[in-house]
C-alpha cells in the first residue's frame, strides 16, 4: 500500500500532528479503511499504528512515515514488541503480495517460491500480528480474523462462479463493490487469479494499492522498487 509523502498544510509546509490519532483521516484517504496487516475493512475501530512502537521510539510517535492503520487484533498483537525493520515485510515498503499465500481455510502462510530466508521473514511477519491465529493454534484466543478470511474466501468463490455463468459489466462492477466493502484484497486477488480483468479492477479499486508492484502485462506481483521483496 502507499502511504505517500508527508501531508502538507495550507501553506505548503509539512503538516504537524499534535496527536498521532489526528493522522487517521489522512491515512484513510490514502490507504482506505482497511487494516494494513489483515486487510479487513473497518470504519470505526481502525487505529493509527506505529511501525516502530511509540513506547520504544517516542521520537517517532508523531512521524508520518511511522504510521500505518491497524485493527484492534493486529494492533494489540503487535503491541510494543521490539522491531528491527529488516526482520519483517512491511505493507508500505515491500510487496507483501509476494510474501503471503491465502487459502480457503482462512490461514495466512508464507508464499511458495520464497527462499528459505524470505520464508523465515514472512513467517516472522505473520507471527508479529498474529495472522496465523486459529482455534487450533490459539485455543483461548477470541480472535476471529481467520474466520472472516474464510468467509471472504467463500464470498469471492461464489462471486467467481456467478461471473462464470453470467459475465456482464454490471456483474463485474458488483463484485468489485462487494470486495471493497468487505476488504481482504489479497483473497479476492487470489480467487480471481485467472481473470486479468478482475485483478486489474481490484488493483484500481482498492485505495492505496501500488500499481508498480505488478507486472503491467501479467499482473503478477513484482519486486517493489526500494523494498526488500
Amino acid at each position: 500500500m502507499v502511504r505517500g509523502s508527508w501531508p502538507l498544510d495550507a501553506e505548503g509546509k509539512p503538516r504537524s500532528f499534535p496527536e498521532y490519532s489526528e493522522a487517521r483521516g489522512e491515512l484513510i484517504a490514502r490507504m482506505g479503511e482497511y487494516c494494513s496487516f489483515c486487510e479487513s475493512q473497518l470504519n470505526a475501530s481502525l487505529a493509527v499504528e506505529h511501525v516502530l512502537p511509540k513506547e520504544r521510539h517516542p521520537e517517532y510517535e508523531l512521524d508520518w512515515n511511522n504510521f500505518l492503520l491497524a485493527c484492534v487484533n493486529c494492533n494489540s498483537t503487535k503491541g510494543d514488541k521490539p522491531i528491527k525493520l529488516a526482520s519483517y515485510y512491511w505493507p508500505d515498503r515491500d510487496n507483501t503480495a509476494r510474501a503471503f499465500s491465502y487459502g480457503a481455510d482462512g490461514v495466512v502462510r508464507p508464499a511458495p517460491g520464497l527462499t528459505d530466508e524470505q520464508q523465515q521473514i514472512a513467517q516472522r511477519t505473520i507471527g508479529l500480528t498474529g495472522l496465523d491465529k486459529t482455534p487450533k493454534t490459539h485455543a483461548k484466543a477470541s480472535d476471529r480474523r481467520w474466520m472472516h478470511r474464510r468467509d471472504a474466501w467463500g464470498r469471492a468463490e461464489r462471486a467467481r462462479v456467478c461471473l462464470a455463468t453470467h459475465d456482464t459489466e454490471a456483474m463485474r462492477q458488483s463484485i468489485v463493490e462487494q470486495a471493497t466493502a468487505l476488504g481482504f484484497w489479497s483473497i479476492w486477488m487470489t480467487v480471481f487469479a485467472a481473470d486479468l480483468d478482475m485483478r486489474r479492477r481490484l488493483i484500481t479499486a482498492f485505495v492505496g494499492t501500488p500499481v508498480d508492484c505488478f507486472d503491467a502485462r501479467t499482473l503478477e506481483p513484482a519486486h517493489r522498487p526500494g523494498g526488500a521483496l
